[in-house]
Parts: structure tokens; sequence; C-alpha cells
């Protein structure tokens, strides 16, 4: 478990850094990225793809070390945080476990909705047990709740389904079970006084982003939601969607932009 930077590191500028969905793969920001490193200096996180069953407090304070790794020799850079799906999940535990580290929080279509969605809780178990074969013919079938394939190019697609079918069937199950069992609190939620944007996709098929995302901005103190009309849950992979464009207009950035056109 690691941070990596998609290109060449530039510590002068703020921090970003992007938490994956359920791959843990850290790959699939790649369109977003020529867009966010002119101004951002990106870290993915990556996740191990066999016989990982972290919990989530380990999970999160895995992340936080590394985070505070990037930190050691400017440790006044701010922070951005950016969790999407599952890594949605994780972003809010890492807040929760160290509030002081972050300064600004991007949630994509969290996860932390997913238990409303009993239906896919009823495999998760046997996912662990089934044949190589099956797991990356379930891993296809699902592509269709993913993504609105009209919006995500062949390319897209291919990496998609490739950073899904790398998990082993143990920890995809694993995963799905923390899903299952994450939970904070509306007390919890009102700690997290960070600015935080919540994007919800209005077509997502697999969660209920838009309520989640309309809940979080009530609980969270200084948080709001944006939706996005047309994008489906792995809204990253659209090229229609541009994560700095909506961050700029949700004027997320002005402070952020300010701080590098000083620094050239």
């Amino acid at each position: 478990m690691r941070l990596i930077s998609p290109r060449n590191p530039s510590p002068h500028r703020p921090l970003f850094v992007y938490l994956p969905g359920m791959d843990g793969s850290g790959e699939l920001l790649h369109l977003q990225i020529p867009h966010l490193q002119p101004t951002f200096d990106i870290r993915c996180l990556t996740l191990p793809k066999h016989d990982d069953f972290s919990s989530w407090f380990e999970l999160a304070s895995h992340t936080i070390n590394a985070i505070q790794t990037e930190l050691i020799d400017r440790a006044n850079r701010t922070v951005y945080l950016c969790g999407e799906s599952f890594g949605g999940c994780l972003a809010l535990q890492v807040m929760l476990q160290a509030p002081q580290l972050v300064d600004r929080l991007i949630l994509v279509n969290p996860a932390s909705s997913f238990k409303q969605r009993p239906w896919m809780t009823w495999g998760t178990p046997l996912i662990r047990w089934f044949p190589e074969s099956f797991y990356q013919l379930s891993a296809i079938g699902l592509l269709p709740y993913l993504a609105s394939w009209e919006r995500v190019s062949q390319d897209a697609q291919q990496k998609l389904l490739k950073a899904m079918q790398s998990v082993s069937p143990a920890t995809a199950s694993w995963r799905l079970s923390l899903l299952r069992v994450f939970a904070a609190t509306t007390a919890q939620l009102r700690q997290i006084d960070r600015p935080t944007l919540v994007i919800a996709s209005q077509n997502d098929r697999l969660l209920p982003s838009i309520s989640e995302a309309q809940n979080l901005a009530r609980t969270l103190p200084k948080a709001r939601s944006i939706i996005l009309p047309q994008s489906g849950h792995a809204c990253l992979l659209e090229h229609q969607v541009n994560l700095y464009q909506i961050l700029q207009e949700a004027r997320f950035l002005s402070e952020v932009e300010a701080m590098v056109m000083g620094n050239g």
C-alpha cells in the first residue's frame, strides 16, 4: 500500500491525494491528471491486489502515514483528499482519524451509501469462493452498472475492466464486506469541519449517490454537493467530465491557484 506519483513530483504545488475505488489500482484517474497536474502535485493510492484483509482503521492509518511522509519536507502544503466510491469511505475514515491532516475534502460518488442497496450485499461472502473464470465473467457483467458506456471511450472501458479483474476474489469479497459494515454517525460526520465538495452522478446505477450527496451536504458542517446530470458511477472516466473544471466552478480552487501562481 503506497502513494504513487503519475507525473514528476512538484513539491511547490498543493498536494492532491486520490483514493481509488474497489479496484485499488489508483490508475483510473488517468483522464483527469492532465487537467489537475498544472495546479497540483498528484499522488494516487494503490492497494494490494491479493490477500489484503486490512480493516478500515488499518487502511486509514496507512494512508495517513503515507500522506505525512509526503509532507515531511513541506509541512505547510495544502492537502486535497479526493476519494471515489470505496475511496470515499476511506477518505471519511481518514478525516475521522486525522481531522487536521487534510485541508479540503472531495468525495466522488462515495460508497458510504452501500448499505442502502441490500441486494448488493447478499452474495458478498460467496465471491471469495468463485472460480477464477467465473469471477472474471462476473466483472464483465457488472460493467453496465459502473459507467454510462456512451460517455466512456473503449480504451477507458478496457482500463476499468482490467483494474476490476486484477483484484483477487478474496480481496474483492473483503472490500465489499468493509462497505457493508462501514458506518459514520451523524455526530462523527459533524466533526469533519473541512470544506467538502460531494460530487454525485445522476445516472449512477450502482449506488444512490444523489441522496447520499444530499445527506452528506446536510450533515458535514462545510459541505455542498454538485450533481452531474448525465454521468454514471465511474464519472471520472468520462471524457465530458473535467474534475479540475468542476472544482474551479465550485470556487474550490481560488486559494490554491493564487498559491501556485505566487510560486511561479
